[in-house]
């Protein structure tokens, strides 16, 4: 029996994806319908994701494979729907991130804010989840919390050290001024009774440096946690910081064409942004409170002691020679610096909302040929053609035998293929294709419609309990399983919803994205948080206990943001004209 059963949980992912299919065969046969055909594939390719059976970028291949056989979509249109302009944007937001981490400049801009902020307990850990969500809105949540999690380490043991040594010292003073007076003042006294002091002494030196571990320890997971917690909070605050916003993005213009660029760098960050930061706040506050209390005065060093002072001093040293480390800013770092300073504005101004864009100088017939994607492909292909050095600093060379002239070496260029090829995950341009493919696909079934209409009874609850359930849902969801395959099988659905209860798309649509960042609870929930647990110091229910609260001020927050600053971004008290146009419901 027990052998059995470890065959099976040894070859588990083989019998879901031999067996699912075949289980929920009955569907389509029973009902041979395009909607039904369509369902099925919907709930193959759910459950796939959710056990990841099958690696999720080969999962999201199903629809090039079912749709044409299913006689939903012809092989050539699904195929289409696998590199589209969201696609383009994700790679163009990668390229940049991979420069910036090629040549450091995410460490030296990590370093150089700690300098400024400080090392006190309370300000070391706000100076690691402000510079972490910084970096995490530009480049991969993974490569921030991979770099942050050693710097973070690092001054942690170097302050667990000092705080060693230095009680050590004291504890070593005390006891030879105790031994030694007590040869002054008792030369007659009882041979033991300098032996008992210094047995109390080290007993209360081993509770000391106890209590000092264990408050290490507990330091070390706040700050690692709020590491993980602060890259996932950060991606959400631009359109390129995390895949489920340009999954949003992707499924907007695919369900939604005529919606007038109504998602663009510009409005997202307008909305997401604030978001962020109130819930960022919320977190350092609670993380503040879990592992480190409300003591005022210890955690912001308000009349701090010498020793103290001295502790910060050692930590502030260490971020300090790191940062000296890196030597002076490299002429490579700062032409990326000055490209990604352009890349921003550019995405800005291209339609800022209350003036016309310098991407209208590009309309043809009143259309908006240029898209956010176009913006960062050119600053991508910027990166191939810059040199890595200024001319007058790479014309080197080496004197070569016989005489002759010394030969002249060019730089490498900012950007090699070989370091995209490898650095680029190009399993997620096909899971999103996968996501754009079933959105499609749903849409010429008319299974959109048929959904839609069964939703309707919805109508009668009030809209804002709706943004909460939701955002409860797909919190709850993403914990064990993917955010982005959480955000693709969830949007389409919400799509249908809105129309049918004639609900502006985008307020259920922007809570949804954002909930699926709200990966807290477990260390399987997202790669930051899998690093993070990898280092050891955590416990399962250490990230369980600090992410459940972490959740519901992730969902009050969003629920927030949906209902006050982004009305006016959205104009979400209306149903927009470019819903209607796809609804079967009369609004």
């Amino acid at each position: 029996m027990w052998t059995m059963l470890r065959v099976i949980i040894a070859y588990r992912n083989y019998l879901i994806a031999w067996l699912t299919p075949l289980l929920f065969l009955a569907l389509p046969l029973a009902v041979p319908s395009k909607e039904a055909q369509c369902g099925y594939t919907i709930i193959l390719m759910a459950l796939l994701w959710c056990t990841e059976a099958l690696p999720l970028a080969v999962t999201g291949l199903l629809p090039v494979m079912l749709f044409p056989l299913m006689g939903i979509m012809d092989s050539t249109k699904v195929c289409m729907e696998y590199l589209k302009d969201t696609n383009m944007l994700f790679i163009g937001g990668l390229l940049v991130a991979i420069a910036v981490e090629r040549w450091n400049l995410h460490k030296r801009i990590a370093l150089r804010v700690l300098l400024i902020i400080g090392v006190r307990p309370a300000l070391l850990m706000m100076g690691f989840m402000g510079v972490t969500a910084f970096l995490s809105m530009w480049i991969s949540n993974t490569a921030t919390t991979a770099m942050m999690v050693p710097i973070a380490h690092a001054v942690l043991q170097q302050l667990h050290k000092s705080e060693q040594e230095m009680i050590t010292a004291e504890q070593a003073s005390v006891e030879s001024g105790k031994v030694n007076g007590g040869f002054e003042l008792q030369e007659t006294a009882h041979p033991s009774a300098n032996g008992t002091v210094v047995t109390m002494e080290k007993e209360k030196k081993l509770v000391i440096l106890q209590e000092l571990e264990q408050k290490y320890q507990t330091f070390c997971k706040g700050i690692s946690l709020a590491v993980c917690y602060s890259s996932s909070i950060g991606g959400i605050a631009t359109l390129t910081g995390t895949t489920p916003n340009l999954v949003l993005k992707g499924q907007m213009d695919e369900l939604f064409p005529y919606n007038g660029n109504v998602v663009n760098f510009a409005s997202w960050f307008s909305f997401a942004f604030p978001t962020m930061i109130v819930l960022l706040v919320l977190s350092w506050l609670w993380l503040l409170f879990m592992f480190l209390g409300f003591d005022f005065r210890k955690n912001f060093g308000c009349g701090s002691t010498e020793s103290e002072k001295s502790k910060s001093k050692v930590a502030y040293d260490i971020i300090r020679n790191e940062h000296r480390g890196l030597g002076p800013m490299k002429c490579s770092e700062i032409t990326i610096l000055a490209l990604f300073i352009i890349l921003v504005l550019l995405w800005f101004t291209r339609e800022p909302g209350f003036m016309p864009g310098w991407a209208t100088l590009f309309n043809r017939d009143g259309k908006s040929y240029v898209t956010d994607a176009t913006v960062v492909i050119f600053i991508g292909l910027l990166l191939f053609l810059i040199p890595s050095e200024m001319p007058r600093c790479c014309f080197r060379g080496r004197a070569q035998q016989g005489g002759r002239a010394a030969q002249i070496q060019a730089p490498e260029a900012l950007l090699d293929w070989q370091t995209v090829n490898r650095k680029m995950p190009w399993n997620i341009v096909l899971l999103l294709g996968g996501g754009f493919a079933l959105a499609k696909g749903s849409e010429a079934s008319g299974l959109s419609k048929w959904l839609g209409s069964k939703l309707t009874p919805l109508q009668s609850i009030p809209y804002p309990a709706i943004t909460f359930l939701i955002c409860l849902l797909i919190a709850v969801f993403t914990e064990c399983t993917s955010n982005v395959a959480t955000t693709t099988l969830f949007l389409p659905i919400l799509a249908s919803l809105s129309q049918a209860i004639c609900l502006n798309p985008l307020y259920v649509m922007l809570p949804c994205t954002l909930s699926s960042s709200l990966a807290f609870m477990l260390p399987v929930a997202t790669p930051p948080n899998a690093i993070v647990f990898s280092y050891g110091q955590l416990k399962v229910i250490d990230m369980v206990k600090a992410g459940c609260m972490l959740n519901l001020l992730g969902v009050l927050s969003i629920t927030l943001a949906i209902n006050t600053w982004a009305f006016p971004l959205f104009d979400l008290s209306n149903f927009p004209v470019w819903a209607n146009s796809t609804s079967s419901a009369h609004c």
